[in-house]
């Protein structure tokens, strides 16, 4: 299918990178986001791999770069704040990527250079899907009722949308893990580096500069029971008794979540499944396969996958479902790259005893050496592959 007519659910990554390029070869693109207004804020993400090429293609690298977070490099500290251990930086893909940006800020410099003709609709969620052989149509909470050749769900990983089109398709792996986002006070011994602590109980805390003069902060834990139903008062007050005694800016974090404005409680959850689209709908990003913050890569693999979708659309000629599958193939390897975990990550990443937090410490050690610095390297390494990107044929910026 050359062109036609689109409706993307979800105004992030992954829904504003199909937006981006599908507007770009020609289709009619309206996006719905359930959100009041624009969504700025988040945590860090990075642009990595193959999606540093989309980035290049669609004329942002440079404006990406531009909204870097200041962030310089990533460091292992003790208890009293001392570095043990420093993750290598070099090139454009290490712990701290050349091109690592704030969530909001990436899709804020998407959402600012869409080609001209997208539509939003902000505030409106999609309450009934109808997929025909002719047109998919769309019903949102709002009253709308829509008609499109494709519904590209962008929704993330809790996407309800998915939910009704894919029902028992739809396969959730629970990591065990919970992580707690929020944006803290800077204060004066923030450095320009990514900070990460660990303590026992398989606990860790990380601090993070940005570019809006504050500092990102995440307490992570394993082991731990799924908080996000509860309320915020709850939840935190639950995180607080998890890191009782946990040390370093431990009691600052906590101390700042009750205050913040931004708190966001994951309970990391893959999504996994056999197939992304299912006659009409296509997923996309998170909504189709959420690899976590565990995994990495997930801004890199949203944007790829837009292009990715757009560009097997504008080569298979009206042929919708040659071009999904084509997407699905193409994509299928990275995914599998990023989601399949090694053993053995978790007791390595949360040591829950002293003794493996001695062994934790012996390993980063012999890790950031100069001899294994190639294989660190390696591990920061996500979205990557030999092939060649599909060609979209419209030209570029």
């Amino acid at each position: 299918m050359t062109s036609g007519r689109a409706v993307v659910s979800g105004a992030s990554i992954a829904g504003l990178s199909a937006a981006f390029w599908l507007r770009r070869s020609g289709w009619e693109v309206t996006v719905i986001e359930r959100a009041p207004r624009f969504r700025d804020g988040g945590q860090n993400v990075d642009v990595r791999g193959v999606a540093r090429e989309v980035i290049t293609r669609m004329g942002l690298f440079d404006a990406v770069k531009a909204r870097n977070t200041t962030e310089t490099g990533t460091v292992l500290v003790n208890a009293d704040g001392r570095v043990r251990a420093e993750l290598p930086s070099d090139g454009p893909d290490g712990a701290t990527a050349e091109l690592e940006v704030l969530r909001g800020d990436l899709a804020r410099t998407i959402l600012d250079h869409l080609p001209d003709g997208v539509t939003f609709h902000y505030g409106d969620t999609i309450e009934d899907v109808t997929d025909g052989p002719e047109h998919v149509g769309i019903t949102t909470a709002g009253g709308r009722s829509l008609r499109a050749d494709l519904l590209v769900v962008a929704e993330g990983v809790g996407s309800s949308t998915r939910d009704r089109v894919f029902g028992d398709a739809v396969g959730r792996r629970k990591l065990g893990i919970t992580m707690v986002f929020g944006t803290i006070p800077r204060t004066p011994h923030d450095d320009d580096r990514w900070r990460w602590y660990n303590a026992v109980g398989g606990r860790q805390v990380h601090l993070r500069p940005d570019n809006h003069g504050t500092t990102r902060a995440i307490l992570s834990y394993a082991r731990s029971a799924d908080l996000t139903g509860l309320d915020r008062a709850d939840a935190l007050a639950r995180v607080r008794e998890r890191y009782a005694g946990a040390g370093w800016e431990a009691p600052r974090v906590l101390d700042a979540f009750d205050t913040a404005d931004d708190v966001y409680i994951d309970h990391l959850t893959q999504i996994r499944m056999s197939t992304w689209h299912r006659g009409r709908v296509v997923l996309a990003g998170d909504a189709a396969w959420c690899v976590t913050p565990l995994g990495g890569g997930g801004a890199s693999l949203a944007l790829t996958g837009g292009y990715v979708l757009a560009a097997r659309l504008a080569q298979e000629n009206g042929d919708l479902e040659a071009a999904l599958a084509g997407y699905e193939r193409w994509m299928r390897p990275l995914v599998d790259d990023v989601q399949s975990l090694p053993p053995g990550l978790e007791l390595f990443a949360y040591p829950r005893t002293r003794v493996g937090l001695a062994v934790r410490a012996l390993a980063d050690r012999v890790l950031t050496s100069r001899l294994f610095a190639p294989l660190a390297a390696k591990l920061t390494r996500v979205a990557e592959t030999e092939r060649a990107l599909p060609e979209i044929p419209v030209p570029r910026r």
